[in-house]
Order: C-alpha cells, then sequence, then structure tokens
C-alpha cells in the first residue's frame, strides 16, 4: 500500500475514507437479520483501522475515540500527564469511528458517517481544529477542510426569516433545521415555531452537519448527550466552508479539554446565528 498524504488535512479525508470503505464492506457482508452485531462490529472494525493507522503514521500524536476504553471520564484539570496522554500532547487527534450506529444498522440509510479531526495546542482557530474529514460511505462523499465546500446558496428565509411557501425555485422557503430523529432536544419545537422553522429529521450529528454544509438545511442546534468525537469534525468542516459554530450561548466550542463532553452546539449560516440565538436565549433562559 502507498503511503498516506503528509499534509494533516488530506490524511484525515484518508481515514476517513478507508474507515468509510471498510464499513460499507462489513455492511455487505453481515447484511441486516442482526443489527446489534452489525453495530458492534461497525464501531469495532473502523475504529481498530483509525487506531492503527494513525498509530503507524502519527505515532507521536495522541488520539481521543469513542471506543477508547475511559474516554467519557473527566479528568481534574491537574491530572499527570502519565494518566491522561492527550491533555499534556500538542496534537490530539479526536474520532468518532462510527457516528450514527442505530442508522448504520438499518437497511437504506445512509445518515451515518465517520468523523476523524486533529486538535493542536498552537492552532489558529479558536477550536483549536486543524485539520479534519467527515466520512459519508453510503452517500459517497467526503467532506474535508482540505478541500473546504462552497458555501451552502443564500436563501431568502435564512436572511430575512421570511415563511413564506416561495416560488419552485425555492426562494422563500421556511429555514430548516436539522433534528434527531430518536431523541431530539424537548425545546425544539417551541424554537422552530417561533422562527417558523420546518424541522428535518435525520440521523447522525454528522450528518446534520453536513446537511447543513451542503445547504440542504440551514442549521442544526442540539443541547444535551453529545462529546467531543460528535462534534469535532463536522464543526471543523464547518467553519472552514464559511459556517457559524458555538455553544447555544455563543460562546466558543473547545476541544481537548479535561471532561470531554461537548452538551450543546449550534451549526448555522452566519446570516442566520443571530436569530437563532436570541431565540435561544428566551427558550432556555440562557444568561
Amino acid at each position: 500500500m502507498a503511503a498516506p498524504p503528509v499534509i494533516d488535512g488530506e490524511f484525515a479525508r484518508w481515514l476517513a475514507g478507508r474507515a468509510g470503505q471498510a464499513l460499507l464492506e462489513l455492511r455487505a457482508e453481515l447484511g441486516f437479520s442482526d443489527p446489534g452485531a452489525l453495530k458492534a462490529a461497525g464501531d469495532k472494525v473502523s475504529h481498530d483501522l483509525l487506531r492503527t493507522e494513525l498509530a503507524r503514521w502519527r505515532p507521536s500524536d495522541a488520539v481521543l475515540s469513542e471506543e477508547d476504553e475511559g474516554a467519557r471520564l473527566a479528568w481534574a484539570a491537574e491530572v499527570e500527564p502519565e494518566v491522561a496522554p492527550r491533555l499534556g500532547a500538542d496534537r490530539v487527534w479526536i474520532i468518532d469511528p462510527l457516528d450514527g450506529t442505530r442508522e448504520f444498522a438499518e437497511e437504506g440509510r445512509t445518515d451515518w458517517a465517520v468523523h476523524v479531526a486533529l486538535w493542536a495546542r498552537r492552532a489558529g482557530t479558536g477550536h483549536g481544529l486543524v485539520g479534519a474529514a467527515v466520512g459519508l460511505p453510503a452517500q459517497h462523499r467526503v467532506l474535508g477542510t482540505d478541500q473546504p465546500p462552497a458555501y451552502p446558496p443564500m436563501t431568502l428565509a435564512a436572511a430575512t426569516g421570511h415563511t413564506g411557501s416561495g416560488g419552485p425555485d425555492g426562494i422563500g422557503r421556511r429555514v430548516r433545521l436539522a433534528a434527531s430523529r430518536s431523541r431530539p432536544p424537548v425545546f425544539l419545537t417551541d424554537l422552530a415555531a417561533e422562527l417558523g422553522a420546518e424541522l428535518v429529521p435525520m440521523g447522525s450529528a454528522g450528518a446534520k452537519i453536513a446537511a447543513v454544509i451542503s445547504g440542504e438545511v440551514d442549521g442544526y442546534v442540539h443541547a444535551g448527550g453529545q462529546y467531543e468525537w460528535d462534534s469535532a469534525a463536522p464543526v471543523a468542516v464547518a467553519t472552514a466552508t464559511g459556517l457559524f459554530a458555538s455553544r447555544i450561548d455563543g460562546s466558543a466550542l473547545k476541544y481537548n479539554q479535561a471532561d470531554p463532553r461537548l452538551p450543546d452546539l449550534v451549526v448555522c449560516r452566519k446570516d442566520l446565528a443571530p436569530r437563532l440565538l436570541a431565540a435561544l436565549q428566551r427558550h432556555l433562559r440562557v444568561p
């Protein structure tokens, strides 16, 4: 096998593509008769592949993977580097080997993903992410910071809040917000009603943010139940594209923290961000 790309963003794309291909092959081999077994096998196959390639090609870098034992532990800020090596590392790969295991195990579903992101201590970005890729294997595409997608087309609804049905060209359509198909935040229905927005159910966090990047939806809001690996790679690609991303109170997203929980975020068009954040403050009583 030829050596992978040297540049980190291209390497992330290479990794996500390889893991995605392995997952497609596993799906074809095992089928969908035993969803639990397929989920478990998918997590393991992708995690093992990513871990093996990172150990081979980036041996001095630390890794935070959803499938690592103890990945969800919240460390004290003063923990010794020997106990939690990633906290003292200058470079940390934050990976979700299979984002959307439920969708992965359902025949015909394409809204699952592979996340590969690199955090660097001396990054010039607010979130610290310097290279990333989101593989969408069943959609046969990889979104990456090495080749950021074009900023999604402007819609009148996103800019002005106009909620008319619009014409056949889509101008004037309602704002569209990606929503979890299994556990949407309880406030989201009221938030959508205030904005005159349409909720679009879909699977993994990576698939939802990819939908914002592509312009299929205008934004994604989540509150509760996520970790750094759920959003690192999608957020890196979204911000490289020029989209807005923050916590729901408008503060910066931060990665490789002692506590890997990152329970809430907003990703949306920049022109929609002020309206969306203001509405969130009203519904969530954000100080």
